[in-house]
């Protein structure tokens, strides 16, 4: 098979296996014939025309639950729900068929169009070194996403979103397939921001466009940010150029852009373009030209110049809203009047593009003790500056935000007052979103050393507790960890990483018992323990002594504490191997192996590192595994050790393994929490030695910049004690 997207045709398979098994393609399969030895044949129907990059072959003793959905053409397409025997109990079927057919029903709506294909089976197969694959008819998904304990709301709403990601590929991707891989970004992009919209709509995850805002956006900026960022539209010369751009760009930030897109033609008429593009390419191959073709003739809006700046140059821009008031008019909550208004907009010195955006502003004000939204304005922007007379005349309110209900992609800087505002009443703004453009204003600002690390902490700390939304809660639990690792100065971070770990434990012992708040800051807790009484804590919650009503110390729970526990060098191997012995399954393994490495003493370290980086029998997994626990140190000088090793052994590692495997060990090997300007010295002499091959450059180069972000962030807090 080819590696082409354009080069579709219909396969049909004959299959002989054990007659045990069950055995899957994108066809249907009437039901297999016996043959010789225990062994049958499946004989499959011609499949669709389709790409080879989404023809597939399941086989193996799955356990397996059927079910069916109503198309709007009125055929009933038949479902599967497939898992290995020993995780049947965690496969959660009727979650699973709901989804798909609530998804279903909302993707024909949306579009317009029938499912395309004759079944649709869900697979979970060991051992992916993906999230998930559309497949078609037969999508395959990492295990991870069966769940062996209780977790949090935010991760059955990721789960919820990677389903109708998948399922929404069918139409989008699979149907009507990009040209060549230069349109990569639409396909995944396009599935991103449908599915995060069908959330919203058919699902107990209403908010899931604050998230959105969270996660993908900051992600998104983040890798914008690289030296390696490129145009959404990248260059793609050949398969190689495909795999290094899997990356943030093609799927977080083409989503925030079509976020953007939507935003600027209405929600209306992009459904209506997309409904045209996939009736009149059904079953062949379109590009983005296709697309905004059928989009400028649904809204009316020209959309070259928009495409041009969008999509084919890199960067992130800046918004800030400048004003000034007249205090003598008063009038105000604050006694002041806008006198000015206007947005600024900035772009980096390399990449200069300033951009047109749909955005809006919202101004907030104190109503019954709360901050909320009492004017929105809503206007296209483009330029260095752009006034916004709407404003003018207004009392000023308490907080000015730019970029209210995220709608367009940019990084957001708050004026001095508002964010001063927002730093002390976060969690008294309703809604999520607003809350986390905020966050992520403030977490832009440590990243870009403007805002000291340890103002971002405290902010954090002071409104974690009372945030509402799952997913809003975990990344800000998460930024607070990478914060206190990466970003404190060394004047103050010992004290305020402990201060930050006791803070969370308080929440969890005063959350309500049993609630999503409770399981994710105990969970938060054990990643940011870091003295010896933090493993009494977690020593003590394990065993039954510490109680708090309501959070189960279940499977995934105890190997969190054991690991944390083990970093801190106070779980010995019996600990370990009690774990083990609860858990004896191929994820116990890895996951005793992540608390092995995690142990603080060199030789653990060391030991560790060596099998990453040269034992070829190790799966990916367990690969992973190991070199999570070596990352996992409250003393980064036992990473250091091994850093000229690192270096030394790149070009071996990326000529003899896999890419795959050669991408995580050299990601996951390079020392991240150490921080100290040797490193990065060593790390720009070898970038300056080995300009190819350029894959490895380009991940080197990535690893090399978020250590010049985290230097840069030092000083300014250090600036700032």
């Amino acid at each position: 098979m080819f590696d082409q997207p354009d080069l579709k045709a219909s396969v049909r398979f004959t299959i002989t296996a054990p007659a045990h098994w069950n055995v899957l393609s994108n066809a249907p399969s009437p039901e297999p014939r016996p043959a010789a030895s225990g062994a049958a044949v499946w004989a499959f129907e011609t499949g669709p025309v389709i790409s080879s990059y989404i023809v597939a072959i399941v086989a193996g003793p799955y356990a397996v639950w059927r079910s069916s959905a109503a198309s709007r053409d009125g055929r009933e397409i038949p479902l599967g729900v497939f898992t290995r025997a020993s995780l049947a109990r965690h496969a959660e079927p009727d979650v699973m068929f709901e989804l798909v057919r609530d998804g279903l029903e909302f993707y024909e709506d949306a579009f317009g169009v029938p499912y395309p294909y004759g079944k649709y089976d869900q697979i979970f197969v060991p051992e992916y070194n993906w999230g998930a694959m559309e497949n078609v008819g037969a999508v395959t998904f990492n295990e991870g996403y069966l769940f062996r304990s209780r977790v949090s709301d935010a991760r059955r709403e990721q789960r919820a979103i990677v389903v109708l990601h998948e399922l929404s590929h069918m139409w989008f991707g699979n149907s009507v397939t990009m040209r060549w891989w230069n349109d990569l970004w639409l396909n995944e992009s396009f599935a991103t921001w449908a599915s995060t919209l069908a959330t919203s709509r058919v699902t107990e995850f209403a908010d899931v466009w604050a998230s959105f805002a969270s996660d993908e956006k900051t992600h998104a900026a983040e890798q914008d940010q690289l030296p390696s960022t490129h145009p959404i539209v990248a260059v793609i010369d050949d398969i190689a150029d495909v795999e290094v751009n899997f990356d943030a760009i093609t799927y977080d930030k083409g989503a925030s852009v079509l976020k953007q897109l939507v935003a600027w033609v209405g929600l209306e008429a992009f459904q209506r373009g997309v409904g045209a593009y996939l009736t009149r390419n059904s079953g062949g191959n379109a590009t983005l030209a296709d697309l905004l073709a059928e989009l400028e003739a649904a809204s009316g809006r020209e959309l070259a110049d928009w495409s041009a700046k969008w999509l084919e140059t890199a960067g992130v821009n800046t918004l800030r809203l400048s004003i000034q008031t007249d205090a003598a008019a008063g009038g105000g909550a604050h006694g002041a009047v806008i006198t000015a208004a206007r947005i600024e907009q900035t772009a980096s010195d390399s990449h200069p593009t300033l951009r047109p955006h749909r955005l809006a502003i919202g101004c907030y004000d104190d109503v019954d003790g709360r901050l909320e939204r009492v004017r929105r304005i809503e206007l296209d922007i483009d330029g260095a500056s752009t006034e916004v007379p709407e404003l003018v005349g207004l009392p000023r309110p308490a907080l000015l935000l730019v970029n209210d209900d995220d709608l367009t992609y940019a990084k957001v800087r708050l004026d001095e007052q508002s964010f001063a505002v927002a730093r002390d009443r976060l969690s008294e703004i309703a809604d999520p979103v607003a809350r986390a453009v905020i966050l992520g204003s403030a977490w832009d600002g440590v990243r870009d050393a403007e805002l000291p690390a340890g103002d971002f902490v405290r902010l954090v700390v002071a409104n974690v507790g009372h945030e509402t939304q799952s997913a809003a809660r975990g990344l800000a639990l998460g930024r607070l960890e990478l914060a206190v690792n990466r970003y404190l100065a060394d004047g103050h971070r010992e004290s305020l990483a402990e201060e930050a770990a006791d803070a969370v434990w308080a929440l969890a012992e005063l959350a309500e018992a049993g609630s999503d708040a409770q399981l994710q800051s105990a969970k938060a807790f054990t990643r940011l323990a870091c003295v010896p009484a933090h493993a009494d804590v977690l020593g003590s919650l394990a065993s039954g002594q510490t109680r708090l009503d309501g959070l189960e110390i279940d499977l995934d729970l105890r190997w969190e504490i054991t690991i944390a526990r083990a970093a801190l060098g106070a779980a010995d191997d019996a600990e370990i191997d009690a774990a083990l012995a609860a858990d004896d399954t191929a994820k116990g393994r890895q996951l005793a192996e992540t608390a092995r490495a995690a142990r603080p003493d060199q030789a653990s370290k060391d030991a560790a590192w060596q099998r990453v980086a040269s034992d070829s029998s190790l799966s990916n997994d367990l690969a992973r595994a190991i070199a999570d626990g070596w990352q996992r140190t409250t003393d980064p000088a036992l990473l250091a050790e091994r850093s000229e090793d690192y270096l030394a052994m790149l070009e071996r590692v990326w000529e003899e393994r896999s890419f795959t495997m050669a991408s995580l060990i050299v990601k996951r090997l390079f020392p991240a929490p150490v921080v100290d300007e040797v490193l990065a010295e060593r790390v720009r002499t070898w970038l300056d030695a080995h300009p190819e091959p350029a894959p490895l450059h380009r991940l080197i180069a990535e690893q090399s910049s978020e250590l010049d972000r985290a230097l840069a962030a030092r000083a300014r807090d250090s600036a700032s004690l």
